[in-house]
């Protein structure tokens, strides 16, 4: 077993971590803005310190060996607990400094909520930069929070995860709503659905955000015994209000989200024959930003962006 270096370079750790994340030498130089020569040579240099060769070819690239995945763990903890050791705590002034704050979020929020959140960051701080990500159906926001490649995820989750700190934003109560002038909207009221009659229209929904998981709608109606009849599925959640009005389909979503394109096209909302939970909205964050004060200054700006949306 090589003997252990008296003077370990942090930065050969950072490398160490960030080659068992990327699998890929190439990306790591690009991270850290290295010319991948160097990455090899610290990669050759990392597996004599550790005696193994910590990444191998796969089928599909490059692979952690067993005792490279043994090493991202202890590497991830050096390298949080050194930032912690000397990050300067220097309070935030949003007005005069710059930062670049980047915010993974779906498109089925309500239409004013993220132009309300964007409002608020330029008045606040307007030296810096806002990067708005999208959240859809492989997003790893877990590793992406981990990284520090984003700083917050709003969305909506039954049970977001419990290692991850989170607020509530707001609650959206599930509504129904199609074309005002299709023949079921024209002979039934906004309070006369039946359940036989949801669970048989046609409805559209959103791609599933996660694999095997349809989102809170299905999930609860699934628990309950129900299947709606799905006809449609739509990657683009924001056109799925424009759809309605050439069809006779069906969505189902929050009472925010509607309330918007109720008022600019021809649709009616119904009530729903089922006792759905509320959607609810959250914000997460991960430990590694908590006590950021430039964090803690982006999340106060959220919850008020939330707080103003209508009841």
């Amino acid at each position: 077993m090589p003997a252990l270096p008296q003077h370990l370079d942090l930065h050969l750790i950072r490398i160490l971590y960030l080659l068992l994340v990327e699998k890929n030498v190439s990306r790591v130089a690009l991270k850290l803005n290295q010319p991948q020569p160097s990455i090899s040579a610290s990669l050759r240099k990392l597996r004599e310190l550790t005696g193994d060769p910590l990444l191998v070819r796969g089928a599909r690239g490059m692979v952690p060996t067993q005792h490279g995945e043994s090493l991202l763990a202890p590497a991830k903890r050096i390298l949080d607990e050194t930032e912690n050791l000397f990050v300067k705590k220097t309070p935030f002034v949003p007005q005069e400094e710059a930062r670049v704050f980047h915010i993974a979020a779906p498109d089925y929020l309500d239409s004013q909520f993220l132009p309300n959140v964007v409002a608020l960051l330029r008045r606040g701080s307007p030296l810096s930069r806002i990067k708005i990500h999208s959240l859809g159906p492989g997003s790893d926001y877990v590793r992406l929070l981990s990284d520090g490649d984003m700083d917050l995820v709003i969305a909506n989750w039954d049970e977001p995860p419990e290692h991850l700190h989170m607020s509530k934003l707001f609650e959206d109560p599930i509504i129904c709503t199609m074309r005002a002038d299709c023949p079921y909207a024209m002979r039934t009221g906004s309070e006369d659905m039946t359940l036989s009659d949801y669970l048989s229209l046609p409805h559209v929904r959103p791609t599933q955000m996660l694999p095997g998981y349809h989102g809170v709608v299905d999930s609860y109606l699934e628990a309950q015994g129900m299947q709606r009849n799905v006809m449609v599925e739509s990657a683009y959640f924001g056109l799925i209000p424009y759809m309605l009005t050439q069809t006779d389909l069906v969505l189902t979503t929050g009472r925010q989200f509607v309330r918007y394109y109720e008022r600019n096209l021809p649709l009616k909302t119904f009530t729903v024959p089922v006792k759905f939970p509320a959607m609810r909205f959250y914000q997460l964050w991960h430990e590694r930003v908590h006590q950021a004060p430039e964090h803690k200054w982006l999340r106060d700006q959220v919850s008020a962006a939330a707080r103003t949306l209508q009841k």
